[in-house]
């Protein structure tokens, strides 16, 4: 592969506006550009979590959805183009299923926190929920596929469990909430 960035800033968004990857220019307060902003941000807090030592299955996990995200991603950059499919939706429900087998089950809300790899996945959550909440306005908004929409889903979900996983690997006990506690 060539030089494809060879030049990292070219002036053309001075005016408040950015490019599509059809060409098309919008403002960049778009409802299309702050979503795939969201997702992006959503990339770089799974990227905080990788930054710790984790476990390997763990690592492989989310560096596949790190990948993901990127498709997520073109696939907003380009309206009328679908890179996030069932498979992709599929895998994650399985990763999510046999990362969950291996937890007790809940019986009190958890509040983000424990190790610091868990706290990270716990803000890395609360960002794809944003994400989610973007998907789902920028569909009413300029209807599309729903694979990220429901791929976003199935993710929160997932980081919810890792972030339980990174406890147990760490020795730490999940943060309960407990109810009245401050009272």
């Amino acid at each position: 592969m060539g030089h494809r960035l060879s030049k990292i800033y070219t002036r053309t968004g001075d005016d408040g506006t950015t490019g599509l990857g059809d060409g098309t220019r919008v403002g960049k307060d778009d409802l299309r550009v702050e979503t795939m902003g969201t997702v992006d941000e959503l990339n770089s807090a799974i990227g905080r979590v990788l930054a710790h030592e984790v476990p390997g299955e763990v690592r492989e996990c989310l560096d596949r959805v790190q990948h993901d995200l990127f498709d997520l991603g073109a696939e907003l950059c380009l309206p009328g183009v679908t890179k996030i499919e069932e498979a992709h939706i599929g895998r994650l429900e399985r990763e999510l299923d046999a990362f969950n087998a291996v937890l007790s089950p809940l019986k009190e809300f958890i509040l983000p926190g424990g190790s610091p790899a868990a706290a990270d996945a716990h803000l890395a959550r609360t960002i794809c929920r944003r994400a989610e909440r973007a998907l789902v306005a920028l569909d009413k908004a300029q209807p599309g596929p729903d694979g990220g929409r429901r791929y976003v889903n199935r993710l929160s979900d997932l980081l919810f469990v890792i972030a339980r996983v990174l406890n147990r690997a760490a020795g730490r006990p999940d943060v309960l909430w407990q109810q009245g506690k401050n009272r």
